[in-house]
């Protein structure tokens, strides 16, 4: 064969390949990087634990996670919850003046030891829950709120079938031991991550290490807080009759987890099973960037437009949290109007696209438009109209308008 002859054959299997690439397949290629084979399931030794990514709140992994056990200290997440819920409403002040009761005085357990009559400001009992877990601290929260714990408890387990927590029943803010005060280690990681997602901020009470008042100086028991990279949260708890728990969650490469062990038979094996769970997530998921924030990843077709599609992109990248060794079977799927009338303000909302997997929806972002687009003009959308009739039929219309005239 000729070189002539041989420079046309490697040119025409070129040809062949680049048209044998689908955009999907472009896709794809993006998010597709080298798979190391996943770990095994983790083994814990705690009778419940539960493992929760927490940009969707999806669950990895949950080990007896329905069973209902008792909270202990845990329940303060919701008493957390409701306190930011009653700043943010405006119903209470950062550094509003709070008085110390008697019933708060005499609540025993873990405290800061309030004294009958103090003042403290709102943000300080607070910090005190948060970090070394203050039983007097969300009683005086409580009754400074709603006047009374009781109805405090109301609000808590309203707000617990709010989230749909069905295996949760409180009795009181603090977690003290009640026949009736129960949880479980997945509404645990829901509640938790309710919290991240609305008030972020709270984790610098959380990662506190030490807290001091009234001179008195306590360490927070979190085992986590600097033992294991990214830790900066959340809870623990600890009673007879609950056994040792703990709220851990921590971030590395943008990528967070929630972890929740109930039930653990001593402090350093729930530090144990939140350390194997926390590896294991980070082991074997990986954050990814499906598409970057302004890009043009779809069209619409514009009914009566000026012109007759539109770009369509998004505000923020789209990412999805996704196994390693899964990454070749994500399914992206569009869903996009089959005509949108003119006009189009840029920034519409038109359609949305979702990373699957498996069937389940990893992650989902609305579509924008990303131009306007003016409705076309009377003659315009009139010579669209017979451009797109038959020939035959135009035709026709042609021959009698000339008979006609």
């Amino acid at each position: 064969m000729s070189r002539t002859g041989k420079k046309r054959l490697v040119a025409a299997f070129m040809l062949v390949l680049l048209l044998n690439v689908s955009p999907l397949s472009v896709l794809e290629k993006r998010v597709v990087g080298a798979a190391p084979k996943a770990d095994s399931l983790p083994e814990i030794s705690s009778h419940a634990a539960v493992l929760m990514e927490s940009s969707q709140g999806k669950i990895f992994f949950s080990q007896n996670g329905a069973e209902r056990l008792c909270p202990a200290s845990l329940t303060k997440i919701m008493t957390l919850i409701l306190a930011h819920e009653a700043l943010q409403q405006g119903k209470v002040a950062w550094s509003e003046e709070v008085t110390v009761s008697q019933k708060a005085w005499e609540t025993g357990g873990s405290q800061m030891f309030l004294e009958i009559g103090q003042k403290v400001p709102f943000n300080i009992l607070l910090t005190g829950i948060a970090t070394i877990s203050a039983n007097d601290a969300c009683v005086a929260i409580s009754e400074h709120l709603y006047d009374s714990e009781a109805v405090f408890v109301q609000e808590m387990n309203k707000k617990a079938q709010e989230l749909g927590l069905k295996n949760t029943m409180f009795q009181n803010s603090s977690g003290l031991p009640h026949p009736n005060h129960y949880s479980s280690a997945e509404d645990m990681a829901r509640l938790a991550h309710y919290m991240l997602r609305n008030f972020p901020e709270s984790l610098e009470m959380h990662s506190q290490t030490e807290f001091t008042f009234n001179d008195i100086t306590q360490y927070n028991r979190n085992p986590l807080l600097g033992r294991y990279n990214g830790a900066d949260g959340l809870k623990t708890g600890h009673t007879d009759e609950a056994g040792h728990c703990l709220i851990g969650t921590a971030e590395q490469r943008g990528l967070r987890f929630i972890t929740v062990i109930m039930d653990a038979s001593d402090p350093e094996e729930r530090f144990r099973d939140t350390e194997t769970l926390l590896n294991y997530a980070f082991r074997n998921y990986a954050l990814h960037q499906i598409f970057q924030a302004g890009e043009v990843i779809a069209t619409a077709n514009v009914k009566s437009g000026k012109e007759r599609t539109v770009d369509l992109h998004l505000t923020k990248p789209l990412t999805a949290v996704i196994p390693y060794d899964r990454q070749a079977d994500l399914d992206i799927q569009f869903e996009i109007p089959e005509n949108t009338p003119a006009p189009v303000q840029k920034g519409d909302s038109l359609g949305s696209v979702k990373v699957m997997l498996d069937g389940q929806a990893l992650a989902r972002a609305p579509l924008q438009a990303a131009e306007n687009v003016k409705k076309a003009g009377i003659f315009v959308r009139f010579f669209r109209l017979i451009g797109g009739l038959p020939g035959g039929l135009w035709r026709l219309i042609t021959k009698t308008w000339h008979n006609i005239f």
